[in-house]
C-alpha cells in the first residue's frame, strides 16, 4: 500500500497482492532487466502529505526517476497497469478504481511512457507479479495467471472496460472528492485500514 520498489536483480520477484481499486503500476526496461512496481491507492494527493507511491500524480514521476537512477533508459520504459476494479456498489460517482486508472494513464501520457498492456476494471481483486527481466503477470482472485509483458510478446490492449465514455481523468473535471464511506471502503479494500 503506497509502496514502491525497483530492482535490477535478474529473476527477482516484485509482488503486489490484493489490488482492488488500487493500481499496481509496473514500469520496466526489459532490454536492461530493470523494473519497478508501485502500489497506487488514490488518484491525487491534493497537496496532502503521505507516501509518494500512494498517489498517482506523485507515484508515476517518482517511479520513473527511480528507474532512471537504477540505469534504465527512458526511451525503453514500458508500463503495465493492473487493478482498478470497482469493488463496491455505493451509488456514488466516486468509482475510485476508474479514477485511479485514468489518473495513472494521464500521468504516463504526460511523461511520454507507453502503456504496453493493462488488466484493469471489473469487480475482482488481482495480484501483480513482476519477474525481473522475464515477465509481468496479473492474476484475478480464483483466475488464471495472465502474462501481460515478456520479451518478444506483442502489446495487449486493456482487458477491462474502464469508465465507459471517459477517456481521461480530465473528463472527470478534477472532481476527486468522495464521501468518507467510499474513501474508507477503498482504503479498507487496499489494506490501509484494518477492522
Amino acid at each position: 500500500m503506497g509502496e514502491m520498489v525497483v530492482s535490477t536483480t535478474p529473476g527477482a520477484e516484485l509482488v503486489a497482492i490484493g489490488l482492488g481499486s488500487c493500481i499496481g503500476l509496473v514500469l520496466t526496461d526489459l532490454r536492461l532487466g530493470i523494473a519497478g512496481l508501485a502500489h497506487i491507492v488514490l488518484p491525487d494527493s491534493m497537496g496532502k502529505p503521505g507516501p509518494v507511491a500512494k498517489f498517482a500524480n506523485l507515484a508515476v514521476p517518482a517511479l520513473i526517476e527511480k528507474l532512471l537512477a537504477a540505469g534504465a533508459e527512458r526511451r525503453h520504459l514500458q508500463a503495465v497497469l493492473i487493478g482498478g476494479a470497482q469493488m463496491f456498489i455505493t451509488g456514488s460517482t466516486m468509482e475510485i478504481g476508474v479514477r485511479n486508472t485514468l489518473a495513472v494513464r494521464d500521468a504516463l501520457g504526460g511523461a511520454g511512457i507507453p502503456i504496453f498492456s493493462e488488466d484493469v476494471g471489473g469487480s475482482s481483486g488481482r495480484t501483480a507479479r513482476v519477474v525481473i527481466g522475464r515477465d509481468v503477470s496479473s492474476q484475478a482472485v480464483g483466475g488464471p495467471r495472465l502474462s501481460l509483458l515478456s520479451p518478444g510478446q506483442p502489446a495487449r490492449p486493456s482487458r477491462g472496460a474502464v469508465g465507459g465514455r471517459l477517456t481521461s481523468a480530465r473528463d472527470l473535471a478534477g472532481d476527486y472528492t468522495a464521501t468518507a464511506l467510499t474513501c474508507a471502503a477503498a482504503l479498507l479494500l487496499c489494506g490501509s485500514i484494518r477492522l
